[in-house]
């Protein structure tokens, strides 16, 4: 008889479950959920509570929605009982916190706290504790903390430190309320098992904990604001769950939420960019797997520890216990190439598109693949989300240089595309300069599987091979191997990941190769982009900071029109 597991990917717009047959990988039923609330970048739920620049914010209710509608579905399309099912590991967008009570309950769901934005979960693009991570950087480097060289030299607003500093200093009553600050992904696991497991993949990649020493010391957080002395033991926890091992078993309350049977093991969670590395049959040094949706992940591993200049971090154990784990990442990738379609596309092309029988991305891939490389003139900094690695500053923006009045809107588009394939190359070559070996180059996502333009490109800018996963839902894939090491053999699952790996992680037959006059070409562009690169983001010249600051100052209300509002 055989057994599965279920692996649940909770991304930026929705959540997906992937039901799982152990042994062989393959993937027999998928549901996808989006979200109720969606992204609140805006409002709050009750739509008057206005969000200022730079926030994101989720609401954890559309979470456990995820879990009570998608695991019944595949369970019901694959005529699988839940007594065949022998695990089930989730994976998160991170750093996505939120802060509960000591009862577990996120503070958001409280009626004396659903009107403050800092009761709800802050996503991963949540990007407004800027402020506390310039801080942060500062009196890391002042005192010379050794951590700082770990995380590429700068911590990111995106990670938890921040983030928690800015509830303090914004939202005080939340703080003293929240019994704890904690991953969502770990929230999620709490409520599929009844007790809080830590996991170690975003406790080392987004709060600055390390396997040998542990979280910084009292005197770091004391020097940052002498509230945060004792953040450790007052929001977070020095309890750390390797990835890879059991959180615990599937509660009576959680088999009635989500249709599995009470005592099905769980896995301790992870990152939807980590979770991946398996599923394509990564277990070893070398192998670069690029995560593609609405941002980028960089995930590889290493033998030994080296200080890379703007990595998202190195982990011990933080993806394949044994190696290194490196991170590093884009923050606008699919989001890129979304924005341009709603803004920046007449109607004529939403037209052809419609006539055709395409979505507009695929007419404006369409159109920019009859185009050479270089032949638009144009070249673009891919930004418009901030920039997390190299440079890891989120007060950066978009660049699009060589317009003029004859350029088209797919000549755009491919050079988005372009900047996106460039800003990676950045990253493979940061690696290779710190001493960390990128041997090949591994793609999974959406973006990676349907868009052949896209990978031929990368595959030239890089000049290199691209291997793509065989899955369509690679984090949940990879979720459920981890569901099917929680279980362990004796359950008829694994009693490592390498060996789920084996058997289960898969690539597609096809491999994009490099063009040699391509590569040619983009290793000109390149050097024009780094140019571009060092220009706009080293501190020579800080317009895009100039403009964002003029613009913050520009939407505070003037006092005249404060005047009129009274009148």
């Amino acid at each position: 008889m055989a057994k599965y597991s279920i692996g649940v990917d909770y991304g930026t717009q929705s959540g997906r479950a992937v039901l799982v047959e152990v042994g062989t990988g393959k993937e027999v039923a998928t549901a996808v959920k989006e979200y109720t609330h969606g992204v609140m970048d805006e409002y709050l739920p009750d739509g008057t509570t206005k969000l200022e620049h730079d926030w994101a914010l989720q609401h954890p209710a559309d979470y456990l929605e995820v879990l009570q509608i998608t695991i019944p579905e595949v369970l019901q399309k694959a005529n699988v009982s839940n007594e065949d099912v022998i695990g089930v590991g989730i994976d998160f967008t991170a750093c996505t916190v939120l802060p509960i009570d000591n009862n577990g309950i996120p503070l958001c769901f409280l009626p004396e706290f659903k009107q403050n934005p800092h009761s709800y979960v802050k996503l991963w693009k949540h990007h407004a504790a800027q402020d506390e991570a310039n801080r942060l950087n500062e009196i890391a480097a002042q005192r010379g903390e050794a951590f700082l060289q770990r995380y590429g030299g700068k911590i990111s607003s995106e990670w938890a430190i921040p983030k928690i500093w800015q509830i303090l200093n914004e939202a005080p009553d939340i703080y003293e309320a929240a019994d704890q600050v904690l991953e969502a992904t770990d929230w999620v696991i709490s409520e599929l098992t009844g007790t809080i497991t830590r996991n170690s993949c975003t406790a080392g990649y987004k709060a600055i904990w390390h396997k040998q020493d542990g979280y910084p010391s009292k005197e770091f957080f004391q020097a940052l604001d002498p509230r945060l002395e004792n953040v450790v033991e007052e929001k977070l926890s020095t309890d750390i769950y390797s990835i890879g091992s059991k959180a615990g078993e599937i509660t009576e309350k959680a088999a009635k939420l989500t249709g599995l049977k009470a005592g099905t093991a769980v896995a301790v969670a992870n990152v939807d960019a980590h979770v991946a590395v398996p599923a394509v049959g990564i277990t070893e040094a070398g192998k670069l797997l690029m995560i593609m949706g609405t941002s980028t992940c960089h995930i590889l591993l290493g033998e030994t520890e080296e200080i890379v200049p703007g990595m998202c971090g190195v982990v011990e154990d933080g993806v394949i216990p044994g190696y290194l784990g490196y991170e590093a990442g884009q923050s606008c990738v699919g989001d890129h190439f979304e924005w341009f379609t709603e803004n920046c596309v007449p109607e004529s092309y939403e037209q052809e598109a419609k006539e055709k029988g395409l979505n507009i991305h695929q007419l404006l891939t369409e159109k920019a693949s009859k185009l050479n490389v270089g032949e638009s003139g144009l070249l673009a900094l891919d930004w418009w989300n901030g920039n997390r690695s190299t440079l890891v500053d989120v007060d950066l923006t978009g660049v699009l240089l060589g317009a003029t009045l004859l350029t088209k809107p797919e000549e755009i588009y491919r050079a988005l595309i372009e900047a996106t394939a460039y800003g990676t190359k950045m990253i493979v070559e940061t690696f290779r300069a710190s001493g960390v070996p990128v041997n090949e180059v591994y793609a999974a996502g959406g973006i990676a599987e349907k868009n052949e333009l896209m990978m031929q490109i990368y595959s030239d800018v890089l000049n290199m091979d691209i291997k793509i996963s065989a899955s369509s839902q690679t984090p949940a894939l990879g979720s459920a191997m981890f569901g099917a090491v929680a279980a362990g053999k004796e359950r008829g699952g694994y009693d490592h990941i390498n060996e789920a790996a084996k058997d289960m992680g898969r690539i597609k037959d096809h491999i994009y190769q490099p063009i040699e006059n391509n590569v040619n070409v983009y290793g000109k562009l390149f050097d024009e982009y780094a140019r571009l690169y060092d220009y706009f983001g080293r501190g020579e010249n800080n317009v895009m900071k100039t403009l964002k600051q003029i613009k913050k100052e520009s939407a505070l209300p003037s006092k005249e029109d404060n005047y009129a509002r009274e009148a």
